[in-house]
C-alpha cells in the first residue's frame, strides 16, 4: 500500500533546545505550514504515515525493535518461544510495537491508549496486529473494564516510547502491571535520566523502586539510542525486561509517597 509522504520542516536551530515534550515541527499542507508538537499524537496519528515518517524515517527511532529483541532473548532463556505470551501493549499508539511482537510469534495482543486517534490509526494501518484495543484512562478504569482486561489473563506487559512524560503517569503504569500474573513479563523503555537519583519525579522514583524491589526480577537492562534529536544528537534510553516475581501490593505507590 502506498503511503503519503509529507513535507516536514524543523524549526530554527535556536528552538531546538526545547524540552523533549515541547519539541515541535511543521508539516506542509495545501501550501500552509501547520505546527505540531512531537507529543500531539492525536494530530499526528490522524495523518496516515506521518508518525512513521517523522520518528522512524527522519529521527531513526529504534525502540520497538530493541525492546522486542530483549524480550525475545529473555523469554528464550526460560521458555521455548513467545507463542504463549498474552500481551497488554500499554500506550499502544498505531501498533508499531505490536507489529514487532507478532513478528516474534506472540499469540495474543491487546492494545490500550488514551486517545481515540491511536485506536483509529492502529485499525487503519495495522488492522491485524491487535486482538482487541481499549481506549481508556488507566488511572480511571471502570470495574467492567478491569474485569474485561482480567479475562485476557495477561502474562506480559509492554510499553514503548510512552512512559515518563505525562502520557502514562505512575498510577496508570501501575494498573497495567497489576494485570500481569506472577511470573509474567514486563518490557518497556525509559529515558536514561529516569534512573538517575537526581530525578525526583514520581515516575522516576516509581521505576527505581520497582527495579530494586522484590517484585521484579530484571533480565535485561540496556542503554541504547532511542532516536535522534532534530540536531542529530542521540537520545539515550534504557530498555528493560523483567519478570514479576511476586504480586505487587495495592499500596506500593502510596507507601512510597509516589503520586
Amino acid at each position: 500500500m502506498m503511503t503519503k509522504r509529507y513535507r516536514i520542516q524543523f524549526p530554527p536551530e535556536q528552538e531546538h533546545a526545547l524540552a523533549q515534550s515541547e519539541a515541535y515541527f511543521f508539516v506542509m499542507e495545501e501550501g500552509e505550514r501547520v505546527k505540531l508538537r512531537f507529543h500531539d499524537y492525536g494530530e499526528i496519528y490522524s495523518r496516515p504515515g506521518l508518525y512513521e515518517q517523522l520518528f522512524y524515517d527522519r529521527l531513526k527511532c529504534t525502540s520497538p525493535r530493541k525492546v522486542t529483541e530483549l524480550l525475545e532473548r529473555s523469554v528464550a532463556s526460560e521458555l521455548e518461544g513467545c507463542s504463549e505470551l498474552r500481551v497488554m501493549d500499554l500506550g499502544a499508539g498505531n501498533g508499531m510495537m505490536a507489529e514487532r511482537l507478532r513478528g516474534i510469534g506472540v499469540a495474543r495482543i491487546v492494545g490500550a491508549d488514551i486517545i481515540d486517534e491511536a485506536q483509529d490509526a492502529a485499525f487503519r494501518d495495522r488492522p491485524f496486529v491487535y486482538d482487541d484495543y481499549l481506549v481508556s484512562d488507566f488511572t480511571k478504569l471502570t470495574s467492567n473494564e478491569k474485569l474485561d482486561l482480567a479475562d485476557w489473563n495477561f502474562n506480559c506487559l509492554t510499553s514503548v516510547a510512552a512512559l515518563g512524560f505525562g502520557d502514562i503517569p505512575p498510577s496508570a503504569f501501575f494498573e497495567g502491571l497489576r494485570l500481569v500474573a506472577k511470573d509474567g513479563w514486563v518490557a518497556f523503555n525509559i529515558k536514561e535520566t529516569f534512573l538517575d537519583r537526581s530525578d525526583k519525579t514520581g515516575f522516576s522514583r516509581f521505576i527505581r523502586e520497582l527495579i530494586f524491589s522484590e517484585y521484579l526480577n530484571v533480565y535485561q537492562l540496556e542503554r541504547y539510542t532511542h532516536r535522534y534529536s532534530m540536531e542529530g544528537v542521540g537520545l539515550k534510553y534504557y530498555a528493560l525486561v523483567g519478570r514479576i516475581s511476586a504480586p505487587i501490593p495495592d499500596d506500593f505507590l502510596e507507601s512510597r509517597g509516589i503520586e
